[in-house]
């Protein structure tokens, strides 16, 4: 997703204080990532992530509804902890067809904001070969003029969680439903710092 997701979740008070005008961001690569978790037929929660990624973001403090983000990562990327697991979910052919459809993509298409510190990010998320929309619900964790920690450092800066949930059948994805559910709830958390 030319990571993601996040542009326009700050509102008045927080923006004025980190940026002017409308002003483009990068993702911090080390601070980025996309969690997700499932229930494996009752038995316990599974859980993987994708991290490491890079994408831009165009801020607009004045009327964050005017923000942009977009993020894209390879999907062969995800980490789960095991191996075997991974190479399962990316390999198998059971779920992800890494051959044809190699990367994962987010881009906004509106923010709308809800809330001092929260915004719905909206935008077209494709994944496997399938392109659908969602909806992130996101808060602002920190906004600051000055980021505290190289190589990064001096630079405005923005931190945003969001949520979301994704169904696995609409981006065929559903295999072994329904001991494995439909849905995955995903948790994102991000960096991002102006850009030079």
């Amino acid at each position: 997703m030319k990571k993601t997701l996040i542009a326009a979740v700050l509102a008045a008070p927080f923006a004025t204080a980190a940026v002017a005008e409308s002003a483009p961001y990068i993702l911090n690569e080390s601070h980025s990532q996309v969690l997700f978790t499932y229930d494996h037929a009752g038995f316990s929660t599974t859980f993987g992530m994708f991290s490491g990624f890079g994408g831009d973001i165009m801020y607009d403090a004045e009327d964050p509804s005017n923000s942009t983000v977009s993020v894209t990562f390879p999907a062969e990327s995800m980490i789960t902890g095991w191996d075997a697991r991974s190479q399962h979910f990316l390999q198998s052919g059971d779920f992800f067809n890494l051959g044809d459809f190699p990367d994962v993509t987010f881009a906004s298409t509106r923010i709308e904001v809800t809330g001092d510190s929260t915004a719905n990010i909206i935008g077209d998320l494709t994944l496997n070969g399938v392109t659908k929309e969602i909806t992130l619900d996101a808060v602002l964790n920190a906004a600051t003029a000055e980021y505290p920690f190289p190589p990064y450092q001096g630079r405005a800066a923005i931190g945003v969680d969001a949520t979301a949930t994704l169904n696995r059948s609409d981006y065929n994805l559903g295999q072994f439903a329904p001991f494995i559910p439909e849905e995955v709830p995903l948790t994102i958390s991000i960096e991002a710092v102006a850009a030079e």
